[in-house]
């Protein structure tokens, strides 16, 4: 089993940052390929970011335009979301997921059907 905790979400205004936390608990952390996905208000959830164990691959939602940048501390069992320039339409729940399974294509821990832990997310709000 793995355990995966969110932190960092909160109100802020739009251009603002922010970096969200996934920490995670249980089994090997190093060794999963970690991911983000979002949910807003009224809308499925959808993909995000994803960075493999070694931090040698990432991928990014197009949506995006480059704002976001997933990292990860191995040593920290932590896996971060740094969100900058947010808009509005940034605003919902951020939720840290992990596979239990390995994926030769990075593009498997995009989807919701591919992960198997989850955390329960936090909220971020963009406002002024």
């Amino acid at each position: 089993q793995v355990q995966l905790v969110e932190s960092g979400g909160g109100l802020v205004q739009p251009g603002g940052s922010l970096r969200l936390s996934c920490a995670a608990s249980g089994r090997t952390f190093s060794r999963y390929t970690m991911s983000w996905f979002r949910q807003a208000p009224g809308k499925e959830r959808e993909f995000v970011a994803t960075i493999r164990w070694n931090s040698g691959s990432t991928l990014y939602a197009d949506s995006l335009e480059g704002r976001f940048t997933i990292s990860r501390d191995n040593a920290e069992n932590t896996v971060y979301l740094q969100m900058n320039n947010l808009k509005p339409e940034d605003t919902a729940v951020y939720y840290c997921a992990t596979s239990g399974r390995y994926y030769g294509n990075i593009r498997a821990y995009t989807t919701e059907s591919g992960m198997d832990y989850w955390g329960k997310g936090t909220l971020v709000t963009v406002s002024s």
